[in-house]
């Protein structure tokens, strides 16, 4: 039973993905302990507004016992919640306590919800299939690979994978054991089937059997036209590798003289941050959605998208704090970290913002699009970005002319915005002190501003 502090504390933080307030307990009530139970567990203070102040109610011991009852009617599994009432500044609310159901998804009146920030969402046929696997200690890609066969499985693939696996160390897999022993122990055999994990990872060409198992690359002058365009099919760990030949190829490279025999590399996007975007998507999309992971390159932007959104149990703003690792594809992630190609702790996106950083680039942006889209930007230049970085209507103006010029100088700023030379002045030391320009040329006339890692860049070889 919480206290009357705890409740106090719940208010003041107001709504979130564990708490929800109601005025008065009903329908809605119902829907919230069906949505906590399938996310994180939570608590429905009944008595309190939306915008957290205290209205009370007046329930007896009668009435939690009946809207106990309630919720377990209107409930499949049936929930059984806590429900407690507590003093508040003179006024009675009672407390709705739901843990994370273990038995996944929970119904309400046959629909299942599940909680995202402040807010109840049906959820859909792939959610409901995926939270069955999840809360079973399953997942889709350990599923038996119907039309598929042990033959069409790549011997070769296998043996090179426990190579590396034994000379990594975080697996141990003796020479003596035979093929089908190994999937065995890593799950990927189901019966006389293998898995689609296993298909995917050491299949001869997993194409055949799924066909969206590929990564679709272009490279975009405008959103409608493409110069470059490459679908990489293959194993898992084989598209990683293809994949990163793509980008390097077709992003820009500087080279720098640095005193000895060899020059230094700078690429246009830190390739240690997009390379944890490309193996990310691999092993975290998902794969029964009929979509291709796809990689698309603009002059001012680089995207990875993959299908299915964020696992369920992890949430966007997840993402910007060290969290738990919440894997969809168990079979798939268990190989690729015995490769290691990713780690178990949930710090990927922390070591993405941090090459970013250490690249004097933006961090590269999360958002939900009919799957998980990251972008990274080499250069500053949506006005929503800029305005969050304090700048005003002029400089986002005059960032938006230098992208437009390729350059621009004090005069032009002057010219365009009509201002002062201090003001010109005072605006571009504001933008280059923000690594958003960068000065090139001599003091004085010869003085002019580019996006920063603009010049002296070509494409990748």
């Amino acid at each position: 039973m919480p206290t009357s502090e705890e409740v106090r504390g719940l208010m003041a933080a107001g709504e979130s993905m564990t708490v929800e307030f109601k005025e008065s307990f009903g329908k809605e009530a119902i829907e919230t302990v069906g949505a906590f139970s399938n996310t994180r567990g939570g608590t429905v203070l009944i008595g309190v507004t939306d915008q957290g102040l205290v209205v009370g109610c007046t329930p007896s011991g009668e009435t939690l016992r009946e809207w106990a009852n309630r919720i377990g009617q209107n409930s499949e599994p049936r929930v059984i919640p806590t429900l407690s009432k507590v003093d508040v500044d003179g006024a009675a609310i009672v407390a709705i306590e739901v843990q994370q159901y273990p038995m996944r998804p929970v119904a309400i009146q046959r629909r299942d919800y599940r909680r995202v920030d402040r807010s109840n969402i049906p959820m859909t046929a792939g959610e409901i299939a995926e939270l069955h696997l999840r809360s079973r200690g399953m997942s889709w890609d350990l599923q038996p690979a119907f039309g598929a066969t042990f033959v069409d499985l790549d011997e070769a693939a296998i043996r090179e994978y426990i190579r590396r696996a034994n000379e990594v160390g975080r697996r141990r897999i003796r020479d003596l054991e035979t093929i089908e022993e190994v999937l065995e122990k890593l799950s990927l055999a189901a019966g006389e089937m293998p898995t689609w994990a296993a298909v995917l990872l050491f299949g001869k060409s997993p194409q055949q059997h799924l066909s969206q198992a590929s990564v679709h690359c272009g490279v975009f002058r405008n959103d409608l036209n493409i110069i470059d365009d490459l679908m990489i099919a293959g194993r898992l760990p084989d598209q990683i590798e293809d994949t990163m030949d793509f980008i390097r190829r077709s992003t820009p490279v500087r080279f720098e003289m640095t005193g000895d025999a060899t020059r230094a590399q700078t690429w246009q996007y830190p390739l240690i941050a997009i390379r944890e975007a490309v193996v990310n998507a691999i092993c975290h999309r998902d794969y029964s959605i009929q979509s291709h992971t796809e990689i698309r390159i603009h002059e001012d932007r680089l995207e990875v998208w993959s299908p299915g959104g964020l696992p369920q149990g992890i949430t966007l703003p997840d993402l910007q704090r060290p969290h738990r690792s919440v894997l969809r594809n168990l079979g798939i992630a268990a190989v690729f970290y015995d490769l290691e190609l990713i780690e178990k702790w949930g710090s990927g996106v922390l070591r993405m913002q941090e090459a970013c950083r250490e690249a004097g680039m933006p961090p590269p942006a999360f958002s939900e699009d009919q799957g998980l889209l990251v972008t990274f930007r080499s250069t500053v230049t949506d006005p929503e970005t800029l305005r969050a970085m304090g700048l005003n209507e002029r400089q986002i103006g005059i960032v938006h002319a230098v992208r437009e010029q390729t350059s621009i100088t004090n005069n032009d700023v002057r010219k365009k915005f009509g201002v002062s030379k201090r003001q010109a002045t005072e605006d571009l030391a504001a933008l280059e002190e923000r690594q958003i320009i960068e000065r090139k040329g001599t003091t004085g006339r010869g003085t002019r501003y580019v996006l920063k890692g603009a010049e002296g860049a070509v494409k990748g070889q």
